[in-house]
């Protein structure tokens, strides 16, 4: 195609932006997208939220938060051009949950649902190249870069801000008919395209998200402590976790959905129609003890493409560790962590001991 040409298919849907804005959608959808709003690329009015939140140093050891402000607040200061963001949807629930009954199955190792399966980073990314690559073949050619919580981007205010939800007092976007179990992507265009509307709150008087989380990190409403967070403590911090907050952590060894679990309006949650989120490996019905036995090249081997790299090898043993010593007692649990204390290091080492305390209390 010529350089006219382009301009030339440019100008004619530039003529109809809410038809081609219609057909973006709907080509979304079509690639396994839940939903797809068009942003406006304005976000200057998180900062002042943000700063408050780095001040209270909720954001823990997360400090790529306190970095690229400007980018955030302003993304084309990060894409160049960017005259719309198209913000999408994709739902992860294999099948319907149930909300968490303590005590549930303390032997088993609860892992975060979205994390079962492929790195839906690079789901979300290849499909929005490819919903690209289809705009491209609509209109010519035009500026635009895939992401996937993957850049200094206020991805849930832009989504929100263009209806895709609103903002519940667990901080996670709510859909009204799909709940919360979803991840967000965006395409960052050159595209003039209108933006859609924000939508209305509905969270009403219900506190059910802070009231379940086992560590209180919802220290009011919409407002997270990370550092009290079982996700945050069990993916993204690499230390040792305080001795207050590892009985509330329970069995859960990467991530935690319970505030989600909770919310009345995961009741209508979609199950996904993309197999990337099935669980691989069993890791929707492994054991404690059956992951306590892996090794590092097992750990890399069973999470290979997955997001539970994040964490590393020996995080991830510190984790179940934790898990171990909350567990109902059993001689093979102490057994098992006495005979792999020399294997880790002395971050793991000193969660080990502790998870053999308990054990021990326990068993008298």
């Amino acid at each position: 195609m010529t350089t006219s040409d382009s301009q030339a298919k440019i100008q004619l849907y530039q003529e109809n932006p809410s038809e081609l804005k219609a057909w973006i959608k709907a080509q979304a959808l079509e690639l396994g997208f839940s939903d797809c709003v068009i942003a406006k690329p304005d976000a200057q009015v998180e900062l002042a939220r943000l700063q408050a939140y780095l001040d209270r140093g909720y954001h823990g050891d997360m400090k790529f938060l306190e970095e690229n402000l400007e980018k955030r607040a302003n993304p084309a200061l990060l894409v160049p051009n960017t005259k719309s963001i198209i913000c999408v949807r994709m739902d992860y629930l294999v099948e319907t949950p149930e909300p968490r009954i303590v005590p549930f199955a303390p032997n088993s190792a609860i892992i975060a649902r979205y994390a079962r399966g492929r790195d839906y980073h690079k789901t979300l990314r290849g499909r929005l190249k490819i919903l690209a690559t289809k705009i491209r073949e609509k209109v010519g050619e035009f500026d635009s870069r895939p992401f996937a919580d993957s850049a200094p981007i206020f991805e849930k205010s832009l989504a929100e801000n263009a209806g895709m939800g609103w903002t519940g007092k667990h901080t996670l976007l709510i859909h009204k008919k799909s709940g919360s179990f979803f991840v967000l992507g965006e395409l960052f265009t050159s595209l003039d395209l209108p933006f859609d509307e924000a939508t209305s709150k509905h969270c009403g008087s219900c506190t059910a998200c802070i009231d379940i989380c086992p560590t209180q990190a919802i220290v009011e409403p919409y407002v997270l402590d990370a550092r009290r967070c079982i996700a945050y403590l069990t993916i993204e911090y690499k230390g040792i976790i305080p001795e207050d907050l590892r009985r509330g952590i329970g069995n859960r060894v990467f991530g935690c959905d319970d505030c989600q679990l909770i919310c009345p309006w995961n009741s209508f949650a979609q199950t996904t129609s993309v197999t990337d989120f099935h669980p691989r490996h069993g890791l929707d019905q492994v054991s404690l003890l059956d992951l306590w036995k892996w090794d590092e090249a097992t750990f890399l081997a069973s999470t290979e493409g997955s997001p539970m790299r994040r964490t590393g090898y020996q995080s991830f043993m510190r984790n179940i560790a934790i898990g171990l010593g909350n567990a109902p007692y059993h001689n093979d649990i102490l057994e098992a962590l006495k005979n792999a204390r020399e294997q880790h290091d002395d971050i793991v080492r000193v969660h080990i001991d502790w998870a053999i305390q308990e054990q021990l209390f326990k068993a008298a």
